[in-house]
C-alpha cells in the first residue's frame, strides 16, 4: 500500500521530494525497491508529526513540508497542491489542512472519522471524534452534516520543529488527535475545502475494497 501511496504524491507538482518516513524496515526495503526515497526514524515517536519534523530536521532547505499519511492511497494530486498552496497564500498561517463536507449520518457518527469545526475564514476551530457541530434540534435534511477531516498536513519547517517540542496535550491524549496541540498552544490552522475525499484504509476490509477500485480503475 505504500508503494501506491508515493505515487499518488508524486502526480502533484508543488513537491520537490516524496520521502517516506518510517521505523519499519520492511517499509523501508519496499519502498528503496520500487525506487522511491525513504529514511528510517526512531522508534518511540508519539505522532506522525514527530516523526516528520525528525526528517524535516534533517532538510535544511525545505520551507514548507507536508505530512501524507501512509494509509492515503487515493489522494489526489490536486489535495497535495491545495494545502501547500494554503500556506503560500497566507503568510500568517503556520499549519494547514484540508475538510470535506460531511453528507452520510454513518460517517458523522462514526469516531473513527474525525470531524473539523471551522470558523470564519477557514481556520480550524476544533477537532475531534464525536459529532459535531451537534445538530440539537434534528439532522439537517440533504445538507450536509459538518465536515471530515482528511489526514493530510502542511507545515512551515520552522513551525513543525518546535511543534514536536512541545508536550502532548490534554486534549491531544483524550482524543488521540496530534492537530489538538497546535490548538491548545495557541496556534491556529487553516483548512481548505475539497469536494473528493480520498478514502483513508484503516481496516483489511478498507484495503479490500481499495484493491477492488485499483483493479478496475488499472484492467
Amino acid at each position: 500500500m505504500i508503494v501506491h501511496v508515493v505515487e499518488a504524491a508524486r502526480k502533484a507538482t508543488r513537491l520537490d521530494r516524496v520521502i517516506v518516513a518510517t521505523d519499519d524496515i520492511r517499509i523501508f526495503d519496499a519502498v528503496v525497491k520500487f525506487g522511491g526515497e525513504a529514511m528510517m526514524t526512531r522508534a518511540d515517536h508519539l505522532s506522525g508529526t514527530d516523526r516528520v519534523a525528525e526528517v524535516a530536521a534533517a532538510i535544511p532547505d525545505a520551507t514548507i513540508i507536508v505530512n501524507l499519511q501512509g494509509d492515503e492511497p487515493e489522494i489526489s494530486g490536486e489535495a497535495l497542491d491545495l494545502v501547500v498552496s494554503l500556506l503560500e497564500n497566507d503568510p500568517k498561517a503556520m499549519m494547514a489542512t484540508l475538510a470535506t463536507p460531511i453528507r452520510s449520518e454513518a460517517i458523522y457518527r462514526d469516531p473513527s472519522c474525525v470531524k473539523a469545526v471551522l470558523g470564519r475564514g477557514g481556520r480550524a476551530l476544533y477537532f475531534s471524534r464525536s459529532p459535531l457541530p451537534y445538530h440539537r434540534d434534528s439532522l439537517p435534511e440533504g445538507g450536509t452534516y459538518g465536515y471530515l477531516h482528511l489526514g493530510l498536513y502542511a507545515y512551515r519547517r520552522d513551525f513543525l520543529l518546535n511543534l514536536a517540542e512541545l508536550p502532548q496535550s490534554p486534549l491531544e491524549r483524550a482524543e488521540k488527535l496530534e492537530q489538538l496541540r497546535v490548538l491548545e498552544a495557541g496556534e491556529s490552522i487553516v483548512v481548505g475545502i475539497v469536494d473528493e475525499p480520498s478514502i483513508g484504509i484503516d481496516t483489511p476490509d478498507d484495503y479490500r475494497r481499495f484493491v477492488e477500485r485499483w483493479n478496475k480503475r488499472h484492467h
